[in-house]
């Protein structure tokens, strides 16, 4: 049997239990399924028919970058009568960014935010707590609209990156699911040649995604699928390119090493059409 390793350094076992809350049922990683999915507006993706695909689906947790609504917005009791608690962290501009987290069980922690006000307030970090288990839903910014936006980025990218490094201390075992807004190889875009100057496939934003891979997290779809092409969850909504699959791998669900041993499975569910992006799963057992 794998087990993690808890705040104290000590192991536990894979049935982690809920410390602060013995009355819920334990958080079980012998069956997990995890999705990221980027809404791109969820009241939107809600009228496109994502509860339905929800109900199909059944993942234990749901990470949501894009909500793009404020919390008397969210359609928090069309998911609690899928069997679902809803948390939302939404930026201060509204129809702008947020992050939420769905879950069938209850958590028995959520941090709204990693305590740094300029990122805070676009609404782009959110964790979970699951016993000795974080599962993070996080929105990277996109640096498409011009250069103050990419400058921003590329500070968050070395924020963020510490940020979880420190987490590490206290919460090991992480998983972090979103929209990164990078492709960090000519394998996960479908043009690399002509995207190379541009937001999103930049050298120094793939540097940093592979700095951060080598400082102990892991890109779970390439871990089990590590030369397959034309796998991508985003499309232009220009130029009919998700007819053509002229796509973007740029949603991920990376795993800090102690959930390594865990994972069973890592999949693109490029069916799912509520958005112009689709989602990743994730299993664990």
């Amino acid at each position: 049997m794998y087990r993690l390793w808890n705040e104290n350094n000590v192991k536990s076992s894979k049935v982690v239990s809920l410390r602060q809350n013995k009355s819920h049922s334990p958080l079980n990683l012998e069956k997990l399924k995890i999705i990221t999915y980027n809404t791109n507006g969820l009241r939107a993706a809600v009228g496109k028919g994502l509860p339905e695909w929800l109900a199909q689906e059944q993942p234990d947790v749901l990470c949501i970058q894009e909500p793009k609504l404020q919390p008397d917005q969210f359609p928090s009791e069309t998911f609690e009568t899928l069997g679902y608690k809803s948390y939302l962290f939404s930026a201060q501009k509204k129809g702008y960014s947020g992050v939420a987290i769905l879950t069938k069980q209850e958590p028995d922690h959520i941090e709204y935010g990693m305590g740094i006000e300029k990122y805070d307030n676009e609404g782009r970090f959110l964790r979970a707590d699951f016993g000795d288990v974080s599962i993070v839903s996080v929105y990277h910014p996109s640096g498409t609209s011009g250069d103050e936006r990419q400058d921003f980025k590329m500070i968050w990218l070395e924020d963020f990156q510490k940020y979880v490094v420190e987490l590490q201390k206290s919460r090991p075992n992480l998983i972090l699911c979103g929209d990164y807004n990078i492709c960090h190889e000519p394998i996960d875009i479908h043009d690399p040649i002509r995207n190379a100057k541009n937001s999103g496939f930049l050298p120094e934003e793939r540097e940093w995604m592979s700095l951060f891979l080598e400082s102990g997290f892991t890109d779970t779809f390439r871990y089990f699928h590590p030369e397959e092409p034309h796998q991508y969850t985003w499309w232009s909504f220009r130029a009919n390119a998700r007819n053509n699959n002229k796509g973007w791998r740029i949603d991920y669900c990376m795993v800090s090493e102690p959930v390594k041993p865990l994972l069973k499975s890592a999949y693109i569910l490029n069916d799912a059409v509520h958005s112009d992006h689709c989602p990743m799963a994730l299993e664990i057992e």
